[in-house]
């Protein structure tokens, strides 16, 4: 029976390194880490590893249920196959453990609300925005590209993709400065 850690943080700025040594602490044998986004469980390698070798008794432990997913489906997912393979899922923070029928339940709904949670933050904020633009105060994300430039380049008889290429920047945002 082993028990393995998976750390992740969503940015390469950020460190693990809290999750680690609590995973550690917890007493995990293998700890895995990276950085990549927790929206969906595509492309967490380190994840999928730790899934592939997990064998019957042993269980995942994260520091905290948002550190594995943003989604409950996927967390259930997860959980699901977790069980399918007799093998069970320990949060450190706050301590759930689905190794038995009450840590599954209290995982669902803990996933549930957080994720509704993320719901209300992201309508506060589109509503804050949208008084500010309101008033006149928000105008969005100032633009990184000299849109006079682009013009200039696309007269003299560029294509957006050359343009793209010299200004370091996708055509879309080309096609968008052209617009």
């Amino acid at each position: 029976m082993a028990q393995y850690g998976y750390a992740r943080v969503s940015t390469l700025s950020q460190s693990t390194e809290i999750q680690v040594e609590a995973l550690k602490d917890s007493g995990c044998t293998v700890v895995r880490q990276e950085k990549v986004s927790g929206k969906s469980t595509e492309g967490r390698k380190e994840l999928a590893t730790i899934l592939e070798f997990m064998a019957e008794g042993d269980s995942l432990t994260v520091h905290k249920l948002d550190r594995l997913g943003r989604n409950t489906r996927d967390v259930l997912n997860l959980v699901h196959t977790l069980t399918e393979k007799g093998c069970s899922l320990k949060v450190l923070e706050p301590a759930i453990d689905t190794s038995g029928a009450m840590g599954t339940m209290v995982l669902t709904v803990l996933g549930m609300v957080s994720e509704m949670e993320l719901g209300f933050i992201k309508e506060r904020q589109r509503a804050g925005i949208e008084k500010a633009k309101s008033k006149g105060i928000y105008k969005g994300r100032p633009s990184s590209l000299d849109h006079d430039q682009i013009r200039s380049m696309k007269a003299e008889g560029m294509g957006a993709t050359a343009i793209a290429k010299e200004l370091n920047c996708s055509r879309g945002a080309i096609y968008k400065a052209l617009a």
